[in-house]
């Protein structure tokens, strides 16, 4: 049975809710890895630390489409909450239509600005070559990056989580099949793992579009008329006419029938919602920019003090990071359109009550996260940089230190979210920055002068710690105005 974001949520009812949310966002994190995976042993650790290097600039073209996604998805499920299911419509496709076009954008400039980001980032040698390659065949298909990260959020806007999942699980299982193709039989290299990677992006990205592009047919949706112009009988007679007149259609194309609450409409560019929507979803933005920038700040003070080593190192240790952070951040996608729906249907009771259970439950979960990485971190390690015992030795090193980040990252994560659910871009972007950036940039600086590379690795860690405080404070300041 199909949970509506108009119920009470209990905990299971919440786990239930934002699991295909959680898995959906592995599922993303697994091209990068993927391509990691096979790429250090298949190619080599030239070609692992060039893809690497590279990834952050990429991933900062890709949460483009998250900002929006984010925003945009706390902006329809509050207009949901507020019974205007025309205007959601509406919303959402002119959110579909601008990640498109400013997907393109960012491609051509991508492209054009390629070499001169390569060398800035400190590529020497053959590094210069492999991450050229990967850059361009990513950059090219940055619309449908963009598109998937889109469409996780509003796939949980619309109450359709598990078939999100689905799409999500196909795409990386084109990616994970194509990647042995192209690089372990083909031996494409580079070239084969970005390919692999675009081919995945575009099953996520372009699936979803035939979807919400066909016109709603079920006659009732979160407990409201999906669409004025279905007639008044809505009994079991009425539905069996509608069933046999629709017949043959329903047959041949049964698995993209739209029974969700959104469907893609007629419309115009209206800017005032495009800009609420990137102020909403700026925090995402933010986050994932930080992090990228500071990734490559990482890669600047691993090549100063431990050389190539060192970035293969933070690689590794980056990928299994995606993971870890995939279920803070699939949890707190899944269950923001909650609160904002009801933020907007005035349930302030049930808004305190998902903030109380998401603490407490992200508390819980980097617990178990934290240990759960210690004692895998010879194992994790092993299979990225097995081959090569010094780089092994230095991997699991970081991966212990790093595992400690686990323990309050869910916390500041959920908190930077619930402000975005709640519409107040302005919180969640300064939870995002001052942890994803400020507090890390500064760490990763200076620690190192203290503490040598071991101050690299505990850099996050200390970022988390102070950010928690910031998220506390605005959790606490914030309780009266939003009643929570």
């Amino acid at each position: 049975m199909r949970i509506q974001l108009s119920e009470h949520f209990t905990y299971q009812k919440l786990l239930r809710f934002s699991l295909p949310t959680i898995a959906m966002m592995i599922f993303t994190s697994i091209y990068g890895i993927v391509d990691g995976f096979f790429v250090s042993n298949y190619v080599g650790k030239t070609a692992f630390a060039a893809v690497n290097l590279i990834m952050p600039y990429l991933m900062i073209q890709g949460c483009f489409g998250f900002m929006i996604g984010t925003g945009g998805g706390a902006l329809v499920a509050k207009t949901l909450g507020e019974r205007k299911r025309e205007t959601a419509d509406r919303y959402c496709t002119m959110l579909v239509w601008f990640t498109v076009i400013l997907g393109v954008l960012i491609s051509v400039v991508s492209i054009l600005i390629m070499r001169p980001v390569v060398l800035f980032l400190g590529a020497e040698g053959a590094m210069v070559r492999e991450c050229m390659i990967y850059g361009v065949i990513m950059s090219a298909f940055n619309a449908a990056f963009m598109l998937q990260y889109f469409f996780q959020s509003f796939f949980v806007v619309a109450e359709k989580p598990n078939l999100g999942f689905g799409i999500t699980m196909a795409a990386g299982i084109t990616n994970i099949v194509l990647d042995a193709l192209f690089i372990a039989v083909f031996h494409w290299g580079v070239a084969g793992a970005a390919i692999a990677s675009v081919i995945g992006q575009c099953v996520g990205g372009v699936l979803p579009l035939l979807y919400f592009g066909r016109r709603r047919e079920d006659a009732e949706a979160g407990g409201h008329k999906a669409d004025r112009d279905l007639p008044e009988n809505t009994g079991k007679n009425g539905e069996a006419d509608r069933e046999l007149s629709r017949g043959g259609r329903r047959q041949v194309s049964s698995c993209l029938k739209n029974t969700s609450l959104l469907q893609l409409t007629k419309v115009k560019m209206e800017p005032g919602v495009l800009v609420r929507t990137c102020a909403n979803g700026s925090s995402e933005l933010m986050s994932n920019i930080s992090s990228s920038v500071v990734g490559m700040l990482y890669n600047f003070q691993l090549m100063k003090y431990a050389g190539e080593n060192g970035i293969a190192a933070y690689g590794v240790v980056m990928y299994t990071q995606m993971i870890f952070f995939a279920i803070y951040i699939g949890y707190a996608v899944g269950t923001s359109p909650i609160v904002s729906y009801h933020y907007g249907a005035g349930n302030h009771g049930e808004m305190r009550s998902l903030l109380r259970k998401s603490l407490l439950l992200m508390a819980g979960t980097g617990i178990v996260m934290m240990l759960s990485a210690q004692a895998s971190a010879s194992v994790l390690s092993g299979i990225f940089v097995g081959y090569d015992e010094e780089l092994l030795e230095i991997t699991i090193h970081a991966f212990l230190i790093f595992a400690c980040s686990y323990l309050l990252s869910g916390v500041n994560i959920y908190a930077s979210s619930f402000f975005t659910a709640l519409n107040n871009g302005g919180i969640s972007a300064a939870i995002s920055f001052l942890r994803a950036l400020v507090f890390q940039t500064g760490a990763v600086i200076l620690l190192p002068l203290l503490f040598g590379i071991d101050g690299i690795w505990w850099a996050v860690t200390v970022s988390e710690v102070i950010a928690s405080l910031i998220s506390v404070m605005f959790l606490v300041a914030k309780r009266k105005k939003y009643r929570y």
